[in-house]
Formats: structure tokens, sequence, C-alpha cells
């Protein structure tokens, strides 16, 4: 059963396992380092589909799918789903999933969301609440742009301190302790983060806005836990970009915390900053989705990570807080997993 430790953080005593995770991405994650490891790469970032929305929605339905399908499993076994996406009422969440006929729980973390989903779907496992839980999230560029920004036919230029929508999906199944088999990856603990505030409003530096939430969450738990970075193989942010997690390094630096050496970020892997054109670096629900359930579960799954700290990372704005001149909260969620 479930066991808190200190103020934050809950350990997972039996260990949930991950049975299955899948990543869908678009043309330019596709051509990104990552590429070899998605499970499934579109060229045409519509998918064929009739609006942004509607592809966002299918990229999430497919990463759900996939997944199920990784673990063996069909839709009938699987006792809910926790999903969630950028937009507005979680609508890609909604309409990628409503034909699968599972049990759903939407979820907004902003980009924190698969941390957030996760963490949920493991505590589901642990308790006995379900038996099999589906954990996934998405984002799409052009959808996202949309929303929050300018639509793309406004032709806005983009400061040098904007991030990348990533247009991708990540899925994961969990499962009960009694499913573990050998060299499967465990959730062994989480630590929801709390709200904080630095009083940033610029939407186009959400890496400064998210890092004081990470750095704090991080503290949370290593404070709760008696543990420290060099514990740990990867510390993974999803996702600052450069500018938010030079932040974040240097927030801890003044609480004397050192991450530098295990320390990456999930908008800085997907994207080849020097080569594609994406500034600051990736962001996006789908960017850590996709990154966590391809390259990571893969590198943990074939023994060359075996403790990694994800630290899902969000901006708690809307359209409407930001036309109503508020500052951009943030949330980081933490999911310890080992292999």
């Amino acid at each position: 059963m479930p066991t808190r430790i200190g103020k934050y953080t809950v350990e997972l005593t039996s260990k949930p396992v991950i049975l299955g995770s899948a990543s869908v991405v678009g043309k330019k994650e596709g051509e990104g380092p990552l590429g070899q490891y998605y499970d499934q790469c579109h060229n045409d970032t519509t998918l064929g589909e009739s609006s942004w929305e509607k592809a966002e929605s299918r990229l999430q339905n497919e990463a759900v799918v996939l997944a199920v399908e990784k673990a063996n499993l069909k839709n009938s076994d699987i006792d809910c789903i926790l999903a969630g996406d950028l937009l507005n009422q979680c609508i890609s969440s909604t309409f990628g999933l409503r034909s699968l006929n599972i049990p759903f729980l939407g979820q907004f973390g902003a980009c924190s969301t698969m941390a957030q989903t996760l963490a949920i779907a493991s505590l589901f496992t642990e308790s006995g609440a379900a038996r099999r839980a589906v954990a996934v999230t998405s984002s799409h560029f052009c959808s996202a742009e949309r929303q929050f920004r300018f639509p793309l036919e406004y032709g806005g230029q983009r400061t040098p301190t904007a991030q990348w929508t990533a247009t991708a999906a990540g899925a994961i199944v969990m499962g009960s302790p009694q499913q573990k088999q050998e060299g499967q990856v465990v959730v062994d603990s989480v630590t929801f983060g709390r709200i904080t505030d630095f009083g940033i409003k610029d939407a186009a530096n959400m890496g400064a806005a998210m890092a004081p939430a990470a750095a704090q969450t991080l503290i949370d738990y290593l404070s709760d836990t008696g543990s420290s970075p060099k514990d740990f193989d990867l510390i993974l942010t999803g996702d600052l970009g450069s500018i938010g997690s030079d932040l974040m390094e240097k927030l801890l630096m003044k609480d004397g915390i050192d991450i530098r050496a295990v320390h990456n970020d999930c908008g800085l892997m997907i994207y080849d900053i020097e080569k594609q054109d994406v500034h600051a670096g990736g962001s996006g629900c789908g960017c850590s989705g996709a990154v966590l359930c391809s390259y990571i579960m893969q590198q943990m799954l074939t023994g060359k990570l075996h403790k990694v700290l994800f630290l899902g990372t969000g901006a708690l704005m809307s359209p409407t807080s930001s036309q109503q001149g508020e500052s951009i909260p943030g949330v980081a969620h933490l999911v310890l997993l080992k292999a």
C-alpha cells in the first residue's frame, strides 16, 4: 500500500510495474536525435485529419493503442485511463480516446501531465483501485500555437526564449505489482508538487516560469527521502528547455544542491537545437511524454539506466489568464522509476 514519506512524497511499497509504453511523433520530432526510438513517426503533421486538433487526438489514440498492444493486452483489460493535454477542456484526450470504451479520467497539469497521469495511475494500481491503468498525454505545435500564442497564418516572430511545442504523444500501461516480470521498470515513489509563482508573465518564456517549481519539488523529494543527486543515474526534467534548465540548476545551487552531472531535459533531448530551429528547445505535454516512453524506457529496459527521477514541469496558464494580465504559475510532479 502507498506510504507517505516526509511531507510531500508517497512511496509505493509494492512497486507497480510498467507493462508497456509507446510514443508517436510528428515529422520534426522524427527528424530529431531520438527519431530511431519512437514507435511511430508521421511525415504529415495533419496526420490526414482536417484540423490540427483532430491530428493531436489521433496522436494520442495511436499511442494508447500501441502501448496496450505492446503490453499484450486488450482495451477490455484496462480499468481506467488518465489522460490530458494542453487544449481547453482537454479536447485532444476526450475526442482521441472516446472510441476506446475505457473508463476515462481527464487530467490537466500542462506540460507536467505525463508525470501527473503516471503518478496517479501508479497509485491506482498500487492500491488495488485498478489492476491496469493507462497514463497518456499529447501536444501538437500548431494546435498549441493557435490557442496560446498566434495562429500560424499570423507569421509572428518567435523570441529567443521561446520553445517549440512538440507534436507528439506518449502512453504507459501500468499494472499491479503482482504482474511484474523480470527486467521490467517499476514506479518506486511519487512527489506531487506545489504551485510556485515567480511572477513571470511572458508566454514565450515558459522555461523561466516552470524552473522554480521544478527546483522546489526536487528539494521536497530529496528532503523527504534523505537522498542526493548522486543517488540517481538521471534527473530528467520535462520540459524546461535551455533557459529553464540553466535557471533550475542555479536555483538549486543556492541550496547547495548540484544536479549538473546527472541532469538532462526532455526539451533539450527531443530536438537538435543547433540544426533544428526550435530556439530554447522543446515543450508541450507530448515532449516529455514521447521522450520518456521511447528513449528513456528503452535505456532502462536494456540496463543502461537503473534509477531515473522523472520531473514533469507545467505552466498553469490559459489564454484567459494571460489576457487578464496574470502571471504564469508553475507546478512540477516527480516520479522515481527503477529498473
